[in-house]
This record gives structure tokens, sequence and C-alpha cells, in this order.
């Protein structure tokens, strides 16, 4: 039997896991699929011996206060390794945790892949040849990452970018508005805090303060923000309540909620990519605590933080960083990018470009078959 491991360790590596374990299983039915992953994955058919639901720290202090945590996990899923011994380590995203996990699939012998490596284009650039002595293949997801890694002197393959695949409404918008109960002829705006708890308290109070202040300029607007699978409602809740605005809570069917939305205000990450490819424009807030802020800044060498930003190469949607993360700068450039708004059709134009950029769809099928030459090859 085909045994193949997954690490992800985040809610948006969850999804890029999940498709592609439904298109091997597509490919292969029989294929043993296991790791670590969220309910995505579990519901792809993959046996979980870890949820990653725990590991919500972001931040270089965050991170080095719970190192003896991921140490303890790493062991943990070698220990796994060692027992099935995969024909391929699957890695996507989550850069450092991956990278450790994967020395310890190297010196076993398991071959290994990675699907959304460390952007080594952005910060770190260093990392780009550490993982091409690292891992047997790369899977990028940019053009312009691909030539970084190439550079370096990986075995990469520019496969395009798995939300292409993966980012399409399920209805129409007649039937999303019903399915939500929204009304179609007053504004939608979307609040998206992060799938961390860390960024749910630290942003979400700031949009709701926003959205106060874009009631009072346009009260007919609606506000809805999806949960994510790692969050509980009661936390969102108990923040919710401390503020005069209603919020509808939704669970699954975010990109059709995208698709009838007017805008949005997201945490940085990838859920902008997302909104981007189905033409929704949003407000970039990114808050950190200072002296990670302040590490990152000496480290990350690209003028822009959010993907649709980075991909065009030019500040297309508004990014508010740190101090500029207030109420009411976010509702000024959230109200600027309605559809009744001159510069709100300027960047739903950009957005239709950005996709373009892309490349084609077929990501995950891509990814799946290398997956498999790998595991025959061992």
């Amino acid at each position: 039997m085909c045994k193949i491991m997954i690490s992800v360790g985040e809610a948006s590596g969850d999804l890029h896991g999940a498709s592609i374990a439904a298109e091997l299983k597509k490919i292969k039915p029989n294929i043993k699929l296991f790791g670590m992953g969220g309910k995505a994955m579990r519901e792809a058919g993959v046996e979980l011996s870890h949820d990653f639901a725990d590991l919500d720290v972001m931040g270089f202090v965050e991170v080095i206060k719970n190192l003896p945590r991921f140490f303890r996990l790493r062991d943990e899923l070698v220990e796994i390794m060692k027992k099935e011994r995969p024909d391929v380590l699957l890695i996507i995203d989550y850069a450092d945790f991956n990278m450790r996990l994967a020395k310890c699939a190297k010196q076993l012998g398991i071959p290994i892949l990675s699907y959304i490596p460390p952007s080594a284009w952005a910060w770190r650039k260093g990392r780009a040849k550490s993982m091409a002595k690292l891992v047997n293949k790369i899977a990028s997801i940019f053009p312009f990452e691909a030539e970084v890694y190439r550079k370096a002197g990986a075995d990469v393959n520019f496969v395009g970018h798995p939300l292409l695949d993966i980012v399409k409404p399920s209805m129409n918008k007649e039937e999303a508005y019903q399915f939500f109960a929204a009304s179609p002829d007053e504004p939608i705006i979307l609040l998206l805090p992060g799938s961390r708890k860390q960024e749910i308290t630290s942003l979400l109070p700031i949009m709701l303060e926003s959205a106060e202040k874009i009631l009072q300029e346009n009260p007919s607007c609606q506000f809805f923000l999806p949960v994510a699978s790692t969050i509980s409602r009661e936390m969102l809740q108990s923040i919710l309540n401390s503020y005069k605005v209603k919020v509808h809570l939704t669970s699954g069917n975010i990109y059709d909620l995208m698709n009838i939305a007017d805008t949005a205000i997201a945490a940085s990450g990838t859920v902008t990519l997302e909104a981007a490819i189905l033409g929704l424009p949003v407000v970039v807030v990114y808050k950190m605590s200072a002296i990670t802020y302040f590490i990152g800044r000496l480290l990350v060498k690209i003028p822009h933080i959010s993907l649709p930003n980075i991909v065009m190469e030019e500040r297309m949607i508004p990014e508010l960083l740190q101090d500029e993360v207030t109420a009411e700068k976010v509702a000024k450039e959230a109200m600027r990018l309605l559809k009744t708004n001159p510069y709100g059709q300027t960047v739903r134009t950009k957005l239709q470009l950005m996709k373009e950029k892309l490349g084609l769809s077929g990501a995950v099928r891509r990814v799946a078959e290398e997956v498999l030459i790998m595991a025959n090859k061992k």
C-alpha cells in the first residue's frame, strides 16, 4: 500500500492538504494518508495523529516561548514516521516547523516534497539553499518564487496557484443571498480577523470599532464574519457583545459569501488572495507585538505584506500596519472600496489582472501526480 504523510500547521495549509488528499484518493483510492492537519484534512480522509488547533502562536517572541512544545510535537511525528515508513513526506507551508520535520525524514531516507515552500523571496533568503539541499522536490505556487529556488539549486516546478482550483463558489449569487439571508440591495462587508486566537484578540475589536463607524456613515451595511474551524463561536460572541454592531457569524461556504460581498477587512494572510481571486477588494490589517514587528521589518525585504500586492508589485489594495490599524483608518479605507466609489471599481479591474498572473488552474492535480511519481521511484 502506498503511504503518504502530510504535515500542515494552520488553517490555510489544512485546506491545501485536504485538496491534495482528495485528489490523491481520486487517482489512487486505496492510498493511506496520515499526519498532522485539521478538520478539512480529516474530512478528506487523512488519518490525523495530531490536530494543529493548539498551534495558534505567531511572531518571533511567541514562537520562542513555545519551542519546547514544538520540539515534543516534532519528536512525536518522527516516531510515527519511523513506525509507518511513508513513501513520501509532503510538507505544506508552516516553514520552520516543517523544515525541522523534513530534516528528520531525510535522515530516515524518506523522500520529501515541499509544497508552498518558505517565502525565501521575501525574507531569510538563505532558506532557499537550505531547502534545495533538504528536500527532493519543490512545488512552487508563484513564478518568481520558482526562479528563486531554481537559482538556489532546487529541483522545482511552478505548478500554478492552488487557490485557482479551490476558490470557486458552489452556488450562484441569488442562491448565496438566500443562503446567508443577506439583502442584495445593501452593502455586505466581511470581517476576516484570522484563524488564530492571537489574531482574533488583537484585530477583531478594531474591526468591530470600524464597523460601528461605517454604520454611522452608511447604516444599511451588513456585516458577516466566517468562523474559522480553529476558533470557537463562544469566544467570538464574547467579543461581539461589547460592540453595537450586528455581525452574522457563518460556517462554511466562505467563497459563496465572498462572491456576494462588496468589500472585506482582513488580517494579512492567504485569505486576502482568496478574496482577490473572487474579485473582492480588502483592507489588509497587520498588528503584532512591537518587538516581533521590529525584527520582521529588519528581515523582510519586500515593500508589501499582502499577497495580492506582492503579485502585482504595487499597492493595489490598502495595507494598514501596526499603529496605522485604527478604527478611523480602517473604516475610511473600507468605504473607499465599495462598488459605488471609483477607487473601488479601479481595484476590481486590477484584481482580474492579478488573477491572470497566478497561472493556470490544475495545480492540485499536478502536485498530487508529483507525489505519486516520487512514491513510485522510492
